[in-house]
């Protein structure tokens, strides 16, 4: 009897409603509560899908990183079978043995004379194995220790190679241990922290190998490869980055690898993430220190190592909370433009608003001659009066602004300008150079006199033309400079046809390029930095190859830089030195002669890199090229 009551109450509330808060409550309820449930069933399906997402994309970057590591484990037992290879450390090695293996036996025999100690043989044998040590820290570089001991336990080492253990004596006795009983094939020992010769706390796992001699099939001694932690740390901090959560990796002993917090780091964990972990692979949600965090892992079939990363379920749902907050969001929008059309229609004011909306957009496109029609003076026409007045404010403004930043621009343009006085600087840069001459000073002399080259050359105006000659003897005496600087260190290479030489071009287009090759790929295992520049011509471009034979690049910034030159996302890795960068060089060819041009760089035939630039053909400006031959100049 209530409910029909009350179902009375609001019929006849309903009835009884002016019309247009019928129409608003009809359009609120077929508005809103689609929405509703379009953002609920939206809601719901984008979680599941970013966990799925989530889960698939983190195990492909955990397999890989286990990929990786499983690879440097691997070249650490390949490094730890080399003395079964070599026979100069087996040699010395059983040197070693029968050294220590006679003093031995004189101080354990009574009535034995004891054995002189022979400081030369046991020298010749430290330099002997040392040596081999270097040889095989050589192979592989990086935070890895090779260490070799013979039977007795004496243990060589190249403290070249990095901090070595202070307690190398202890580790013997655990690696030998446990290498008894193996038939010489390869043990990996987990992360320990030990302190090394430096003073410094370290963590490092371990391949443990015996050495046994082949005529005799029985141990000569023992090899230990040390891989500090860092090896995998750089990839680890990348891989959390990507996942943003918190990773650690355990052997099947339990025994903390690898932990991103360092706080579990070589200890032995039995926590309930560990033990529900089941199988090789998977992901469930689990609590951990009050949190729920989804736990994705993956397993090595090598070493058996399991990789896990805990994710946050805040940080996981975090797109989907935003994408139901922006869907609440556009709920009320809508609901509110609703609210306000209704409101606008029953006034009868829709038109001198669209009117009004249409000049508000052509002045956010730039327009600011617009005027409304001012027809009445009610609120509508207070408004497009006050809305001509802004227009005309505004435009005025911007035209102050305009003139203000031209001026601006002028003024530090003469105060730049007014700096420096280059005739100033010539003349003192020659008197110093006369000084040294006749202090018979020639080295002095000359420096002076390229260096002054390459100021009065760059002091100019960059937008200023210049011959490719001109260019090329810039680069001359970039390198001549640094060649006095590191004696014989750079040699430069000059390819070119008598043609080229004349074309008119950009300033300071090739001595970024070259600068930029020596910051960052001079290779100090090579005794000479070779740089070769080339130049020819095509039926579209006139072409300028900058090659050098450095370290080169890797292929993904190499890519990231092309990209960068064509316009595309990313930026230049060409960091800018002496205010022109790689990046900078490439802006200028556009802005100049357009996008068909400009630069692009590539992997050079000897392992550098080749950096092309791409100008207008010379018949642009001075008439038809021919390619025929070139001139070299070294």
């Amino acid at each position: 009897m209530e409910a029909r009551q009350w179902s009375k109450m609001i019929r006849s509330t309903f009835s009884d409603m002016p019309m247009e808060r019928k129409l608003l409550i009809v359009f609120l309820g077929v508005i809103s509560l689609p929405l509703t449930f379009i953002g609920y069933i939206s809601y719901s399906n984008y979680t599941n899908s970013i966990e799925r997402t989530t889960v698939s994309y983190s195990t492909n970057l955990q397999e890989a990183m286990m990929e990786r590591v499983d690879d440097y484990i691997e070249d650490m037992m390949r490094i730890s079978s080399i003395p079964a290879y070599q026979a100069e450390i087996k040699q010395n090695l059983i040197r070693s043995n029968n050294y220590y293996e006679q003093r031995m036996t004189a101080q354990s025999t009574p009535g034995m004379e004891p054995v002189p100690d022979d400081f030369n043989q046991l020298l010749s044998i430290q330099r002997g194995i040392q040596s081999s040590v270097k040889f095989i820290n050589n192979i592989k570089r990086g935070a890895n220790v090779v260490y070799i001991f013979d039977k007795y336990g004496n243990g060589y080492f190249s403290t070249e190679a990095g901090a070595v253990r202070l307690d190398l004596e202890k580790s013997y006795q655990q690696w030998r241990a446990k290498s008894e009983q193996s038939g010489g094939e390869a043990l990996l020992f987990g992360t320990e922290t030990y302190t090394s010769n430096l003073n410094s706390a370290r963590s490092a796992f371990t391949v443990v190998r015996k050495i046994v001699d082949e005529a005799s099939l029985q141990p000569i001694g023992l090899i230990a490869v040390d891989a500090d932690i860092r090896v995998i740390e750089d990839q680890m901090i990348d891989l959390d980055k990507l996942t943003h959560g918190k990773s650690f990796i355990i052997d099947v002993h339990g025994g903390v690898i690898y932990d991103s917090d360092k706080r579990q780091l070589a200890k032995q964990i039995d926590s309930p993430v560990v033990r529900q972990a089941g199988g090789t692979n998977g992901s469930f949600y689990h609590t951990v220190d009050g949190q729920k965090q989804l736990v994705i892992y993956t397993t090595s079939p090598n070493t058996n190592w399991k990789l896990f990363i805990l994710i946050p379920e805040r940080e996981l749902n975090k797109d989907s909370i935003r994408i139901r907050n922006a869907t609440w969001a556009a709920t009320f929008v809508t609901i509110g433009i609703a609210l306000l059309i209704s409101i606008l229609l029953s006034f009868a004011l829709t038109k001198p608003l669209r009117k009004m909306m249409r000049l508000m957009r052509s002045v956010q496109e730039g327009n600011f001659k617009v005027q409304f029609p001012v027809k009445r003076r009610d609120e509508i026409g207070q408004l497009g009066h006050q809305f001509n007045r802004m227009i005309v404010r505004i435009d005025q403004l911007i035209q102050d602004i305009y003139e203000m930043e031209t001026k601006k621009n002028e003024a530090e343009m003469h105060a730049l300008q007014n700096q420096i006085n280059p005739h100033f600087m010539y003349n003192t840069l020659e008197t110093i150079r006369m000084v040294a001459e006749l202090n018979d000073d020639d080295a002095a002399a000359d420096m002076l006199s390229v260096f002054g080259k390459l100021l009065r050359y760059s002091i100019g105006d960059v937008r200023e033309k210049t011959t490719v000659a001109a260019e090329l003897e810039h680069v001359r005496n970039y390198v001549e400079m640094l060649n006095y600087r590191y004696p014989n260190r750079f040699d430069l290479r000059m390819h070119a046809d008598p043609a080229h030489e004349g074309v008119l071009t950009l300033k300071l287009l090739l001595q970024p390029i070259v600068e930029n090759a020596i910051y960052h790929g001079l290779d100090d295992r090579k005794a000479q930095m070779r740089i070769s520049i080339l130049i020819e011509s095509t039926e579209r471009y006139l072409l300028v190859r900058v090659v050098d034979n450095g370290l080169g690049m890797a292929a993904e910034t190499r890519e990231r830089l092309n990209r960068s030159f064509s316009g595309l996302n990313g930026s230049g890795s060409g960091e800018k030195r002496g205010g022109i960068g790689l990046k900078n060089v490439n802006e200028r060819i556009k802005l100049h002669y357009g996008h068909s041009y400009g630069m692009e760089a590539l992997e050079g035939e000897e392992g550098g890199t080749e950096i092309i630039l791409r100008l207008p053909l010379p018949h642009s400006d001075n008439g038809t090229l021919s390619n025929n031959g070139g001139k070299t100049s070294d």
